[in-house]
């Protein structure tokens, strides 16, 4: 591990003039990441902005029924609010999904949208990997490729985002709140993540300086018609295979009125179509519709070899989150293991 300065922010404005002091610096927060990509000689940072202290740990009520989540809430307390559980219920789901207990009582809000790819090259600083070190090519590519990418993958790299609680944020349509130099502004959560594209190594829009404060959730009529479901290999503590958070609000004749659906593990970003789930509108919450909207979905799916049996299977888990939602909430395991 290289030495680094150590810097504790006492206001937001402190954390963005010290990212802004030094191109190299990275914020520690919960540190379930950072440590871990220090520890493995994957990053190297020349300076550690703690913003633990920072008063961003609250959820709070607004006026239009929403919440807003403080960017250092850790994951446990936003999956046990009875808030989110009432209203917000995916998400709940989609948190507990994720990592162990031990490690969501430390990981925040904030830092769980911003971890980076568990592609195994990347973790390795002896293979060649572009979204460590661009240029270097993506071993990936032709390599042990059976956890990456089905969809949106480029020719530079065919990672993965690695969260469980950004594919239900994607589908609630969440709205990152964000500070930096020039001020405070909002991303709609589609455009917060980036496909990798020509530059893997950028992971988000954030701009240099800028700092994830909150998450805004505002309020919907999908609550009663949700369903998280993660396949993966172990029963837990693994990441995604394929997961789908899958949402809908249903008339009353049982037909889509508002559809929300995106998948993780088959993409660089939280994968959602919402062009796609307009098309679904008026449609039957039925099997049919279902295996339609899959197909839909996965229309442009491309497998890498050791992935190909991703594309099923994320086809059967569309299905089955969809008619779990449509039931009016999840069986219970809602997180399975992958024999």
């Amino acid at each position: 591990m290289n030495p680094f300065s150590y810097t504790r922010a006492d206001t937001v404005h402190d954390a963005i003039a010290a990212l802004m002091s030094d191109p190299e610096a990275k914020l520690l927060a919960g540190g379930t990441n950072l440590v871990d990509l220090m520890k493995y000689d994957v990053v190297h940072p020349s300076a550690i902005v703690d913003i633990s202290h920072l008063p961003l740990n609250e959820i709070e009520d607004l006026p239009d029924a929403g919440l807003r989540i403080g960017a250092l809430v850790s994951n446990s307390a936003v999956a046990y609010d009875p808030r989110v559980r009432r209203n917000y219920p995916l998400l709940s789901s989609a948190i507990l999904a994720g990592a162990s207990p031990q490690l969501r009582n430390v990981a925040t809000t904030g830092g769980n949208l911003l971890q980076r790819t568990r592609c195994y090259y990347f973790y390795d600083p002896s293979a060649p990997c572009n979204k460590r070190e661009p240029g270097t090519g993506c071993s990936a590519i032709g390599g042990v490729n059976r956890i990456h990418a089905i969809l949106g993958a480029s020719d530079k790299c065919i990672a993965v985002h690695p969260s469980d609680m950004s594919v239900a944020l994607a589908a609630l349509a969440a709205i990152v709140e964000v500070e930096g130099p020039l001020g405070r502004r909002d991303i709609p959560f589609g455009e917060f993540h980036r496909l990798a594209g020509d530059r893997p190594d950028e992971d988000n829009t954030l701009r240099r300086g800028e700092i994830v404060t909150a998450i805004r959730l505002d309020s919907n009529h999908v609550a009663g018609h949700s369903s998280y479901l993660k396949l993966r290999d172990r029963l837990s503590y693994a990441f995604a295979l394929v997961s789908v958070a899958a949402a809908m609000e249903l008339a009353g004749d049982g037909r889509i009125v508002d559809l929300r659906l995106a998948l993780g593990g088959v993409a660089h970003k939280p994968w959602r179509d919402t062009l796609a789930e307009a098309e679904f509108a008026g449609a039957s919450a039925d099997e049919a519709t279902f295996q339609a909207i899959a197909d839909r979905l996965l229309a442009g799916a491309e497998g890498q070899g050791g992935n190909d049996f991703k594309i099923p299977l994320a086809r059967r888990a569309i299905v089955r989150a969809l008619r779990q939602a449509a039931s009016g909430g999840p069986e219970d395991g809602i997180v399975k293991a992958v024999q």
